[in-house]
């Protein structure tokens, strides 16, 4: 019987089960919960531009202070590679400065480097339980616990969401603002329309539902 099943599900196919997305609201919700320590201020950072950058865990750990360029609107970003550039010809991401001081990823990120001292090699390093540095950079997995961990702390449930929450919280929050997919597809890198319109489809779900006129 398990055999017949696994086999209909190839056949047939079946949904993938969703990993919520991350939206704006619970951005702002997790970092209020973060703590104004060492460790805060890198989850802060971390969340923060990852969200805003629509950043894939690789991109992010790959961050270097050389691929940080501070303009009057705000950060350049290089990403030297990612999954859709294997051949390494990179790619530029704008990070603009946010309306909110405390929910700002330049800011964050500012004030992050300049707590932890960090002035060249990885952006994203790992912080001891007394507040010191690493000198090696974030692995993938560890980007993915410090996501747990913070929407633990906000008091959202970790297991609904992945290390991939920020970048499908990023397309599914600009698409309900309206933000054309050509528009998230330049921040994303998305060489397919295919996955972006995947994340436009989920953010609409409940937004234009049939089941909303039927006056239960």
């Amino acid at each position: 019987m398990r055999g017949v099943m696994r086999g209909m599900r190839r056949t047939l196919g079946t949904p993938p089960t969703p990993v919520d997305a991350l939206l704006t609201e619970d951005i702002c919700r997790i970092v209020a919960a973060l703590p104004d320590t060492r460790h805060g201020h890198r989850n802060a950072a971390l969340v923060l531009v990852g969200f805003a950058g629509a950043f894939r865990r690789s991109e992010l750990v790959a961050l270097d202070i050389s691929d940080l360029h501070l303009r009057e609107e705000g950060y350049l970003l290089c990403i030297r590679r990612s999954k859709t550039d294997q051949q390494g010809q990179g790619r530029w991401i704008g990070i603009p400065y946010g309306e909110h001081a405390h929910t700002c990823p330049v800011r964050a990120l500012q004030r992050w480097l300049t707590d932890a001292g960090i002035t060249e090699g990885a952006v994203f390093r790992g912080v001891d339980r007394y507040g010191r540095v690493s000198a090696t950079r974030l692995s993938k997995r560890a980007v993915a616990d410090i996501i747990k961990q913070a929407v633990a702390a906000a008091g959202l449930d970790p297991a609904r969401y992945s290390g991939h929450s920020l970048r499908s919280g990023h397309c599914t929050s600009a698409a309900r603002a309206g933000v054309p997919e050509r528009i998230i597809m330049q921040q994303t890198g998305h060489r397919s329309e295919r996955m972006v319109r995947h994340y436009i489809q989920q953010a609409n779900l409940f937004m234009e539902n049939s089941a909303k006129a039927l006056g239960l």
